[in-house]
C-alpha cells in the first residue's frame, strides 16, 4: 500500500517535513487538529512549540486545541458513531489490516520522527513502530471474535443471552514515552469494538500521533471515527469531554497522580475507565540464575527506551552469591552504550524528554548517594546542549533512598544485595505500585512460586521484555485499572448486555 499525500494537502493542513529523509521519501506530517474529515487550525489559532530533546531547539509547532475544539471533536465522533458501530466486524477488520500494513510500510520515517520529537535511539524507535503496528494486526483478528454467551438459567425459567456491544465514544489520553504504541494500543481495540474516539496525545510528542492519524485516514478509517486534539491545557479540554454525557469511555496511560485526577472527573458521569499508571518494577536475580542471561535481560528491562518506560526495571535485588559479578557485568554493559542524538545511527541511549526529567533524575541520584549508595558508573549530567543523562549504575543503594520509592524514568540502575528470598519478596512488594516485575532463576518451580507471590499485574520470568500485543497489559494497586492488549483489551471497549429470553 502506498500513502498518497494529496488528500492531506487538499484539506489545507499545515505540515512538517521530516528531516533526514530523501525528498521522495519525505512525508508531510500534519501539524493541525484532526476533527471529522479535515485537518483544522483550531478555534483559538494558537500553536504549541515541539522541541527536539537532543538539542533543546524547536522542531516545529502544532495547533493548540481549545475546549471548543474538543467539543467539535466530540460532535464529529458522535456523528460517526452509529454508522461505525453498525459496520460489520469483518469490514472493520479489513480496515485495521490496512492500517497495519501502512504503518509497517512507513516504519523508517516514522522511527525518524519519533527519534526527533521523543529523543529515543533509532533502534528503540523502529521497535516501537513495529510494536505499534502489531496492535492493528492483532485487533483486526480480534474484531471478528467478539463472541457472546448463551445458557439455560439454573432455575430453568429462561435462557440467559449475553452479547457485547460497543461502549461508545472514547477519550484516549496517551503519554510522550511511546507516542506511537500508546496511541495504537488504544485506537485499535476501540475501532475493533465499533467505537469512535478522540485521541489527546502528550503535549511533548504529538507529531507521531498526527502522522498516524493521517495514515489511518488514508487507510480507510471513516471521517470522525478517529479525531486528534493536541492541547496545552489538557485539564480543561479533557474535563469538558468527560463531563459531556455522550462520552462513555476513558482510557489513560500516564502517571498515577494524573490518573487520580481523571478518575475524579470521570466520576461525574460514571464513565467506564481504564488506567495504565505508574510503575516501580523490581528485578530479582537469584544465585542460581544464568548470569549472562540475567545481564542481557537487565539491559532490556532497564535500558529499553533509555529507561523511560513504566515497565522499566527500577530496583535490582540480587542475591549475595551472584551480586559482585552481576554489578561488574552490568557496569561493563551499561558503560559500553553510546550516548547521543536519537537520530544518529550509532546512538544506543538517546536524550531524556525534557529538562524536568533530568532534574528529577539528578535529585533522586544525589539523594541516594548522600544516603550511602556507591556510584559505579555515570551519575552526573554531561555538559552540552540537549537533555542527556548517561547510563548509570548505583550499587549498595540503601533502603531509605527516594529512588526506591519513586519511578526514576531514566537510565539509572539501582542495585542492592539480598541473602534471604523472603526479604527479596518483601522488598519487591514494598511499594504502592504493581505494574511489572522480573525474576531470574534456573529453578522454574521456585520462579513460578515467586511470580504468584509478587504483587504485580505482569511478571517476566527469565525475560527482560514483558510487553506483547497478544498479552493482557496492566497493573494492580496504584498502577491502574483494567487491561490493554489481548482479548481483554477489546472487551474494555464493550458493554455486556444480558437478555432474558424464552423460546
Amino acid at each position: 500500500m502506498s500513502i498518497n499525500t494529496a488528500p492531506m494537502t487538499a484539506h489545507g493542513a499545515a505540515t512538517y517535513l521530516v528531516p533526514g529523509i530523501d525528498a521522495e521519501g519525505a512525508f508531510p506530517v500534519p501539524t493541525d487538529l484532526l476533527i471529522g474529515d479535515a485537518w483544522v487550525a483550531g478555534a483559538g489559532g494558537a500553536r504549541i512549540d515541539i522541541l527536539n530533546p537532543a538539542t533543546g531547539g524547536v522542531l516545529t509547532s502544532v495547533a493548540d486545541a481549545t475546549v471548543a475544539d474538543g467539543m467539535a471533536a466530540l460532535d464529529a465522533a458522535q456523528a460517526a458513531a452509529a454508522a461505525w458501530a453498525a459496520t460489520p466486524p469483518r469490514a472493520r477488520a479489513v480496515i485495521l489490516q490496512r492500517c497495519f500494513h501502512a504503518i509497517v510500510e512507513h516504519a523508517d520515517w516514522l522511527a525518524q520522527l519519533i527519534a526527533l520529537e521523543n529523543g529515543k535511539a533509532l533502534p528503540d524507535a523502529r521497535g516501537e513502530v513495529l510494536y505499534a503496528a502489531e496492535f492493528f494486526r492483532w485487533y483486526a483478528e480480534e474484531a471478528v471474535r467478539i463472541n457472546g454467551d448463551i445458557a439455560i438459567a439454573p432455575a430453568g425459567g429462561n435462557r440467559i443471552m449475553v452479547q457485547y456491544q460497543p461502549i461508545g465514544i472514547s477519550l484516549l489520553i496517551t503519554p510522550w514515552n511511546f507516542p506511537a504504541a500508546m496511541a495504537t494500543r488504544k485506537i485499535a481495540p476501540a475501532l475493533a469494538a465499533g467505537c469512535t474516539c478522540i485521541l489527546k496525545p502528550a503535549e511533548e510528542t504529538p507529531l507521531t500521533a498526527l502522522a498516524i492519524g493521517e495514515i489511518l485516514r488514508q487507510a480507510g478509517v471513516p471521517a470522525g471515527v478517529v479525531n486528534i486534539v493536541n492541547t496545552s491545557d489538557p485539564a480543561a479540554l479533557c474535563s469538558a469531554i468527560l463531563r459531556d454525557r455522550r462520552t462513555r469511555k476513558l482510557s489513560f496511560t500516564g502517571s498515577t497522580e494524573v490518573g487520580r485526577i481523571l478518575l475524579r472527573e470521570a466520576s461525574h458521569n460514571v464513565i467506564n475507565s481504564s488506567m495504565e499508571l505508574g510503575g516501580n518494577a523490581p528485578f530479582l536475580v537469584l544465585d542460581d540464575a544464568d548470569l549472562d542471561a540475567a545481564i542481557d535481560g537487565a539491559m532490556i528491562a532497564k535500558m529499553r527506551n533509555a529507561g523511560e518506560a513504566c515497565t522499566a526495571a527500577n530496583r535490582f535485588y540480587v542475591q549475595q552469591g551472584i551480586y559482585p559479578a552481576f554489578v561488574e557485568k552490568l557496569v561493563e554493559k551499561m558503560g559500553a552504550l553510546a550516548l547521543g542524538a536519537g537520530t544518529d545511527a550509532a546512538t544506543q541511549c538517546g536524550a531524556m524528554i525534557n529538562r524536568a526529567a533530568i532534574d528529577k533524575i539528578e535529585t533522586l541520584v544525589n539523594d541516594a548517594v548522600a544516603k550511602g549508595a556507591r556510584v559505579r558508573l555515570g551519575g552526573k549530567t554531561p555538559d552540552g546542549e540537549g537533555f542527556f543523562y548517561p547510563p548509570s549504575v548505583l550499587a549498595d543503594v540503601p533502603l531509605d533512598a527516594d529512588l526506591l520509592r519513586e519511578e526514576i524514568f531514566g537510565p539509572v540502575a539501582a542495585v542492592m544485595a539480598f541473602t534471604d528470598i523472603e526479604d527479596a519478596v518483601r522488598m519487591a512488594n514494598d511499594t504502592e505500585f504493581g505494574l511489572a516485575a522480573y525474576v531470574y532463576t534456573e529453578n522454574m518451580k521456585l520462579g513460578l512460586q515467586l511470580a504468584e507471590r509478587l504483587e504485580y499485574g505482569m511478571v517476566a520470568l527469565n525475560r527482560g521484555l514483558v510487553s506483547d500485543p497478544a498479552a493482557p497489559f496492566g497493573g494492580v494497586k496504584q498502577s491502574g485499572l483494567g487491561r490493554e492488549g489481548a482479548h481483554h483489551g477489546l472487551l474494555e471497549f464493550t458493554e455486556a448486555k444480558y437478555i432474558a429470553v424464552n423460546w
